[in-house]
């Protein structure tokens, strides 16, 4: 889902789960036109030899296949063929099982001026999987008893419309009914106009408040970014420590993780890929790499790999760091789309758990399937939309089709009702 400025409804196209200035699809970045070679693959083998025929059956009910060189090379077309009708520049992709294989593979370029290829060791900005790590930090926090996810919002920030009723456990959980700032005209224009502009915690909050709330707390699922802006202060007030401090040592460097970083500003760490964007004033495709993703802060503004994703995966679905009975109730999901559901700070699409994210330039998905223990990560620099749908979206589909043909990935396409 994304942290995109789009709209709520928009917000709702990765499941709402991105963190784009809207919400959920993005504009059209070019790559490569409809009939154009698909594009170059920079290739790790997948380290599975057995000899398989060329044609390889599916699965059988409930099996993860052998990551084979036959299912590699399934799964290198499908994902070309993504790219060449979806225009994406470049894409890195990591799917794995116990004892099935690993499949690592990038694909096409990270920046369009230069030709550089895409390459599995890259830095990317991985938008709404930011939520992930700032409700892991609000659950840790409920672990040591300084606060409760049924404690009014309005006990630690003021301010808040319906503040004295709406629980920390709906803020996580995408039930509060407050206005998404992100879909915010003004808000729209204000970071469109200039994207390398900073932005406060309490000007992304002004923009939300000065709507009326959508709905009573807890009476229907919205995504809003507004929820994680109130969760990243609860957060900071609790523990007296910035953000981004306390997400960097409590929450990344506890789960063992090398480059992943919640940024203070623009900063993005080297190498990383160029990431473009339709998301402009004019529609036109721009290099959104060095805009300042503040205006995301505890909702989508983090920085991460694919090594470090492939951790994080399983981390997240089987709550490594939270005691079993609150990762049991962030587990517990509420129907959101067909087939998808939204827990606190986390989602089940058919199965698999994780997050997507989404910001201008950038897309990633990062889930985790509990049967085979599968781990798929998706990282894309273009946040583009193809025919209303998030090419994360695209991209995991049609890997999940191959490899869990009764768990596909798959989000149904959102309208977009305002830039």
């Amino acid at each position: 889902m994304r942290t995109a400025w789009r709209s709520a409804a928009v917000a709702a196209a990765a499941l709402g789960l991105l963190v784009s200035p809207v919400a959920a699809g993005a504009g059209a970045a070019y790559a490569w036109g409809a009939s154009a070679q698909a594009p170059p693959a920079s290739t790790v083998p997948a380290p599975v030899p057995t000899p398989t025929p060329a044609s390889t059956p599916a699965p059988a009910s409930g099996e993860f296949p052998q990551l084979t060189p036959a299912v590699a090379r399934e799964l290198d077309a499908a994902i070309r063929k993504v790219m060449t009708e979806a225009k994406v520049p470049g894409v890195i992709v990591a799917l794995s099982a116990p004892g099935k294989g690993t499949y690592i593979r990038s694909f096409g370029v990270a920046d369009k001026s230069t030709g550089m290829p895409m390459s599995p060791g890259l830095n990317m900005r991985i938008g709404s999987e930011t939520k992930t790590f700032t409700v892991t930090a609000l659950l840790q926090l409920v672990d040591a008893g300084k606060v409760g996810l049924d404690d009014p919002i309005g006990k630690y920030v003021s301010g808040v419309p319906n503040g004295d009723r709406i629980t920390l456990r709906e803020l996580a959980g995408m039930r509060s009914g407050l206005f998404n700032y992100s879909a915010d005209e003004d808000f729209g224009k204000a970071f469109l106009t200039d994207p390398h502009r900073p932005f406060t915690p309490q000007q992304l909050l002004g923009y939300s408040f000065k709507h009326p709330v959508l709905f009573e707390p807890n009476a229907k699922f919205d995504y809003s970014n507004t929820n994680l802006i109130l969760l990243g202060l609860v957060v900071e007030k609790v523990t007296g420590q910035k953000l981004d401090d306390y997400i960097n040592r409590e929450v990344v460097a506890a789960a063992g993780l090398k480059h992943t970083l919640f940024p203070i500003g623009a900063e993005f760490p080297a190498p990383h890929a160029q990431g473009y964007t339709n998301q402009t004033l004019s529609g036109k495709t721009a290099d959104a790499t060095d805009w300042n993703p503040s205006w995301g802060w505890a909702a989508g503004a983090m920085i991460s790999d694919l090594s470090d994703l492939r951790s994080w995966a399983k981390t997240l679905a089987t709550g490594t760091l939270l005691k079993p009975a609150t990762q049991a109730e962030r587990l517990k999901v509420v129907p959101s789309l067909p087939g998808a559901g939204y827990g606190l700070g986390i989602f089940n699409v058919q199965g698999w758990i994780g997050h997507n994210g989404s910001l201008p330039g950038y897309q990633s998905l990062t889930v985790y399937l509990p049967g085979p223990q599968a781990t798929l990560v998706v990282l894309l620099n273009t946040d583009t939309d193809h025919r209303g749908s998030a090419p994360s979206t695209l991209l995991g589909q049609a890997i999940t089709k191959i490899v869990t043909p009764e768990h596909v990935y798959t989000l149904p396409a959102q309208p977009v009702t305002g830039h």
